[in-house]
């Protein structure tokens, strides 16, 4: 007597065209989990320049940009040099972002006595003729050419830039090496005082800018997109600070 475990005949293949047979689970991979990005530091250090030094820089230029979302006056750009051998920083440096405007002005004076450094500008009026992103290259190509108008060998510095887009190479007349890094303007000591120095001289000039042109309190607002500010073009209109451009879709 066969056993019972033994099926007849074609049974399996009877099971596998029956329409309503349990299927068989196929193995599901894991999957894999990606790394949770490291944190970026509120305080910066010299690791990112040192290892440039270990690679053979003799400079490293830092750079940040400030103003790019304002509604009206220029954009600036900081840059500020670091020579090899450099092993300090002024205490307290940080991002401008997270530094109050009274711990701004008391750092500046300590930033310049630190390096070499250097502001440049593009006024409202070019970024409303060739763009924000043509015109934060501009300004950090004019604040890289009073560098080397001081002195500082710039075609053969490493440009350390904050950010993942490399805005600066595209305007340059001769290249340059050009790294970018995010979160630069935290982490990177010359990038922090290259936001120090362009944040303490935008504000300044949008202070001035103040003093002829009340009714949009630029003093506080610095020429971005307060209530006041709005207030102030609906009441006032435009003044040849403004970019233009960018008030006829932000302002409606």
């Amino acid at each position: 007597m066969r056993a019972r475990a033994e099926s007849e005949p074609g049974t399996a293949l009877r099971a596998a065209a029956d329409p309503v047979a349990e299927p068989i689970a196929e193995p599901v991979a894991e999957p894999i989990a990606e790394p949770a990005p490291e944190p970026i530091p509120k305080d910066p250090t010299l690791e990112a320049e040192l290892a440039l030094f270990g690679e053979g820089a003799r400079l490293v230029i830092g750079v940040d940009e400030v103003g790019r979302g304002a509604v009206a006056g220029p954009v600036a750009v900081g840059v500020h040099a670091v020579l090899a051998g450099t092993e300090g920083f002024p205490e307290g440096l940080r991002d401008s972002k997270l530094l109050s405007e009274k711990r701004r002005e008391a750092m500046a004076p300590l930033v310049r006595a630190w390096g070499v450094g250097a502001v440049g500008f593009a006024s409202a009026e070019e970024i409303d003729a060739r763009g924000i992103t043509a015109m934060l290259g501009e300004a950090a190509r004019r604040a890289l050419l009073i560098l080397h108008g001081l002195g500082i060998p710039v075609d053969r510095s490493v440009i350390l830039l904050d950010g993942s887009h490399d805005w600066l190479t595209p305007v340059l007349r001769s290249p340059l090496d050009v790294r970018t890094r995010v979160g630069a303007d935290r982490a990177c000591a010359s990038v922090a005082a290259a936001s120090v120095r362009a944040k303490v001289d935008r504000d300044a000039l949008m202070r001035e800018a103040h003093e002829a042109h009340p009714v949009y309190a630029w003093e506080s607002n610095k020429g971005y997109g307060s209530r006041a500010h709005y207030d102030g073009i609906a009441e006032h209109g435009l003044t040849e600070l403004h970019r233009h451009t960018w008030i006829r879709t932000a302002a409606r």
